[in-house]
């Protein structure tokens, strides 16, 4: 099980602009940490920065104690961190197949093990299996989510990032997103998820960050979260 620690993280996209200017966040072993938040707090910059596409101006970040903020991303995949960003990561012109062949290419000598991981994902979500000889650019946007996070979840990472799971989904396919997460972290994967979906986060997160303008304002457990649900909802939404 991997841990996760950022320390007065400060980053941004452009010389002197930070879109976080000072925010620590633990993720424990095993855990599924949520980060809630108003639209521009910096939640997306968040995942972007501890999966290496920005490098922090201050701060560190550290897996199980190792440093990592000034890896790339491929150096920090190898790590054992899987990251679904919030728009569809798959090839749209291979099949269903091809893209969670990709997403195992790291032991593709090994068939076995392959047709076991592509088997998982299946079971999974069984919609997949139905299109798996369909190419991706011909799947429907809840379609496309479950790939991204099954060909992310076929590396059987330590730690997996996940960027608005529920976004523009029906609540059918965000029910199965979800129950794929919890089921994933049973196996002993470490979630960080950013979303939207206030209430679905505060459900399935063992503790909870509410980030805005860059900065925590608020960190609990999802009892002491559900317990404040009203007011963080208003505070999520509005900034206040």
């Amino acid at each position: 099980m991997a841990s996760l620690e950022l320390e007065h993280i400060a980053a941004g996209y452009v010389e002197g602009i930070d879109i976080l200017s000072d925010i620590s966040v633990r993720v424990a072993p095993g855990s599924i940490t949520g980060v809630i938040g108003p639209n521009g707090a910096g939640k997306s910059t968040l995942l972007r920065t501890i999966f290496g596409f920005l490098h922090p101006r201050r701060g560190r970040v550290t897996l199980d104690g190792q440093e990592i903020h000034s890896l790339a991303p491929y150096a920090i995949k190898r790590l054992g961190i899987s990251y679904v960003p919030q728009g569809a990561n798959i090839f749209p012109q291979l099949t269903v197949e091809e893209n969670l062949q990709l997403g195992a290419w790291v032991i593709r000598h090994d068939r076995d093990r392959v047709s076991a991981r592509l088997e998982n994902a299946y079971e999974a979500f069984p919609r997949l299996r139905e299109r798996r000889r369909r190419r991706a650019t011909t799947l429907s946007g809840g379609e496309a989510k479950m790939l991204s996070l099954a060909k992310e979840l076929v590396t059987e990472p330590q730690l997996l990032l996940v960027d608005e799971p529920s976004a523009g989904l029906a609540p059918r396919i965000v029910e199965q997103v979800y129950a794929r997460l919890l089921a994933v972290r049973e196996q002993g994967v470490t979630i960080l998820l950013v979303d939207q979906n206030i209430n679905k986060a505060v459900a399935v997160s063992d503790y909870l960050y509410m980030i805005e303008r860059g900065e925590v304002r608020r960190e609990g457990t999802r009892r002491e979260f559900a317990d404040q649900l009203r007011e963080i909802v208003r505070d999520s939404l509005l900034g206040a």
